[in-house]
């Protein structure tokens, strides 16, 4: 049975009072409360601060290019279905470099769990805006703020019917932790937009920003319904829904292919004179 320990302890790169330590350990707490130990599970990540995240858990992980975690994960999933298989990485990472990526697996419905740091700002490359940067945020490379609307990836996942649709904040880590649980038991695209803080490159949407500004749905809001939950996910600023903002049980990418593909089959015994030749290729 693994524990937090069971997904190891490392030093990290990051600032002090960064929000991807609390999202960190909420993930960790996720694997725990799923039951899962590290060999069952794959991390695939991107580029940035926040793509550095599986770099600091003892998991199976795969560290690729900015914006392409999504296509990976993909075809991991493909190739061993009973793999968990989560992607980790920043806004910029999933909604700007890999936004194509992203429509593509929601509408696949991939079984995968998408992890997104949300800071509003890329942090790894000096603080320039990202694609959910709020409009008049003010950078060294948009010193007369962001012109842009911001993307909201929770409506337009909501819209496309992806199969499950979250927000999570770091502030509450407990909560965050439940999400991740929940989103990995999911048959299909699990989608969690993590609201965290970067205490180097933004100053407007702080934690305490977040705090004041974020609410938990309550009791009463119906996941499944589609209205309601466009509602919500339209909802930012003043009022920002934290929880399960949506979800759907429509088959998965795998469950329909399974159908008509021979999927990968992983259980048996792995010729280690074959990877090793394999693996050699590579050095």
């Amino acid at each position: 049975m693994s524990t937090l320990e069971s997904f190891g302890e490392y030093e990290t790169a990051w600032c002090p009072g960064c929000g991807n330590f609390k999202l960190l350990e909420a993930v960790k707490q996720g694997l725990v409360q799923a039951g899962l130990e590290p060999r069952q599970v794959l991390f695939v990540s991107g580029i940035g601060q926040a793509a550095k995240a599986p770099h600091y858990l003892n998991a199976n992980v795969f560290n690729g290019l900015h914006g392409r975690a999504l296509p990976v994960a993909t075809g991991a999933k493909l190739a061993n279905p009973e793999l968990i298989v989560i992607a980790e990485s920043g806004d910029g990472c999933i909604y700007g470099e890999g936004g194509n990526h992203f429509l593509a697996a929601v509408r696949r419905n991939i079984d995968i769990t998408v992890l997104v740091h949300n800071n509003q700002v890329y942090a790894l490359t000096k603080g320039q805006a990202s694609p959910t940067s709020d409009q008049g945020f003010v950078t060294k490379a948009q010193p007369e703020g962001v012109l842009e609307a911001p993307f909201n990836p929770v409506e337009v996942a909501v819209a496309m019917q992806a199969g499950f649709v979250a927000r999570g904040f770091v502030g509450k880590p407990e909560h965050l932790a439940g999400l991740i649980q929940q989103a990995i038991a999911h048959k299909g695209f699990s989608l969690i937009d993590v609201l965290q803080n970067c205490v180097s490159f933004n100053k407007v949407n702080t934690l305490a920003w977040y705090r004041d500004h974020s609410y938990l749905l309550p009791e009463t809001h119906d996941p499944r319904d589609g209205g309601a939950a466009i509602k919500v996910a339209r909802e930012w600023g003043d009022k920002i829904p934290l929880g399960i903002i949506f979800r759907n049980d429509r088959p998965s990418f795998v469950e329909r292919a399974s159908h008509s593909v021979n999927l990968a089959k992983t259980a048996g015994q792995v010729d280690k004179t074959v990877l090793n030749a394999i693996m050699d290729t590579y050095s």
